[in-house]
């Protein structure tokens, strides 16, 4: 005989169920267009408000890395047109809502949209791993709330400014930056929430490049390794780790397109 304290157990669980599969999040309305030829730049953002995420002149590809947080050489498979066609898309949603849903309605967009499939992959191979030095953290804690505003940007002479940021969005910018090294850099400083900071390095430059042609304030920057330590009071270090890959199983580009 079931008990009623179990029977309510299970009507509890899938009450539960039903409301997850009820709250899913998406964008009341959105525009997808090919980007125009000879349009410049790109990128994406959520607009003053808090209701619009566009993305504009971007691929696929990049559109799915950067909604992952991962480089986009780990988002694998699919057609050619994935890299080679760009998409300008602004989708709206009912009321502002946090960053975390923006981006969960977004990739929502992508599997509805462009019935974007993916399998995840994690494999262990070479990372970077963010961990807090033994210095003490030196970024600045944010609490604010969220103003809408792009959490990093380039600053004057090319440093690099953050605005609470997450510790998650801060590794996919420090990878964007090793991309050469071909490391993701995965969390391990196990610090919730964002925050504020300044971040002043010497960029890696390619094989050749003559370096008297730099101004000087600019050669005696530290290493994006030194800097990360002394400005942030964090440090990446090279070991093995988990990878994820996002293996493309299905896409089609959107209907009318």
């Amino acid at each position: 005989m079931v008990s009623v304290r179990m029977t309510l157990s299970i009507a509890l669980a899938l009450t539960t169920l039903a409301s997850a599969q009820d709250t899913r999040l998406t964008f009341e309305a959105a525009s997808i267009k090919p980007t125009k030829p000879g349009s410049l730049g790109g990128g994406m953002r959520v607009m003053p408000g808090g209701q619009e995420f566009r993305a504009e002149g971007v691929s696929l590809r990049f559109m799915t890395a950067f909604m992952y947080w991962v480089p986009m050489r780990q988002v694998t498979g699919g057609p050619a047109w994935l890299d080679s066609d760009s998409w300008d898309i602004a989708a709206k949603a009912d009321r502002p809502h946090d960053l975390e849903d923006l981006r969960g309605m977004f990739r929502n967009l992508l599997a509805d949209e462009f019935k974007l499939k993916l399998r995840k992959d994690v494999k262990e191979g070479p990372v970077y791993a963010l961990t807090v030095d033994k210095s003490g953290l030196k970024m600045k804690r944010n609490e604010e709330p969220w103003d809408f505003e792009i959490s990093v940007k380039a600053g004057p002479g090319g440093i690099t400014i953050g605005k609470r940021v997450s510790i998650q969005r801060l590794c996919f910018q420090l990878q964007q930056i090793l991309q050469q090294d071909q490391r993701p850099v995965i969390d391990k400083t196990g610090l919730p929430g964002y925050y504020d900071f300044t971040l002043s390095f010497m960029p890696e430059l390619p094989p050749g490049f003559d370096k008297a042609n730099l101004p000087p304030a600019l050669l005696d920057r530290p290493s994006i390794f030194d800097a990360v330590r002394q400005q942030l009071g964090l440090r990446l270090e090279a070991q093995k780790g988990p990878v994820e890959y996002y293996a493309v199983e299905h896409v089609e580009k959107p209907a009318g397109n």
